[in-house]
């Protein structure tokens, strides 16, 4: 039986998985309330509709036949037509989906993510949590209200330490694809017009800012990959960006 509350429903498919030595991540707006407090905060709350999560695509049949055992059904066709890098199943009675992204999430930039599934047990890194928000080229308020929640209570490192932001990680993103430099530095550069918008308190705000200009420092200060620096000079000339119905064709 699924549960009703679809954070404890999150966790329970995750401990479901490890029982069964399946690699399973939580991303999107349910990890993000996992690891922070300021989710609930009454200026950033938002609903989480369904749950989304990574795994890794030599364990794709493990997963497709360990969901239909803790109550879940099938989306055959896309199954069939995407398992190689996504799966989706249904919480019929909840009228709940799940998104299972396979080694990489993929939405205006793809992002690697195999060898980052073991950092936090039960969600993805706080650094590529962070990443998968600000890759959203048309982000909207639920994802500036994430990205906010997540920098008003971590702070931002160099490492991935438990609780901690790797500022690294993005910087060394940006640093080799000037795509996602451009992407990550235009929606930081939006969230901080936006948070002020928000019925936070002066220091709250102060906090989310001081910890996006520390990210941006890193983002500038690491060294870019003869790529990213072929690539600057074309700039805005040519899309750097794919829309999420453009990976649908």
């Amino acid at each position: 039986m699924t549960e009703t509350d679809i954070l404890k429903e999150a966790e329970r498919i995750i401990a479901s998985a490890q029982s069964q030595n399946i690699i399973l991540r939580l991303l999107g707006g349910t990890a993000i309330a996992v690891h922070c407090p300021s989710a609930t905060h009454r200026a950033i709350a938002r609903t989480y509709p369904d749950i989304d999560l990574v795994g890794l695509k030599n364990q794709s049949r493990l997963i497709r036949n360990f969901l239909p055992t803790i109550g879940y059904e099938p989306n055959e066709m896309f199954n069939a037509l995407r398992g190689g890098s996504r799966l989706m199943f249904f919480d019929t009675p909840n009228k709940r989906r799940i998104d299972i992204f396979l080694d990489y999430f993929e939405m205006c930039h793809r992002l690697e993510l195999r060898d980052r599934l073991t950092i936090d047990p039960k969600t993805l890194s706080l650094a590529d949590l962070l990443a998968t928000k600000l890759q959203v080229v048309k982000t909207n308020e639920k994802d500036i209200k994430d990205i906010v929640a997540i920098l008003l209570d971590h702070d931002v490192g160099t490492d991935d330490q438990p609780e901690t932001v790797n500022g690294k990680r993005l910087a060394k993103l940006c640093a080799d694809d000037w795509g996602i430099y451009k992407t990550f530095t235009t929606v930081l550069a939006k969230t901080t017009v936006m948070v002020e918008q928000f019925d936070l308190n002066p220091e709250e705000k102060k906090t989310v800012k001081d910890r996006m200009e520390r990210i941006i420092r890193l983002v500038e200060d690491e060294p870019k990959s003869t790529k990213w620096k072929m690539r600057a000079r074309v700039g805005e000339k040519v899309a750097w960006y794919k829309l999420p119905e453009d990976l649908a064709e």
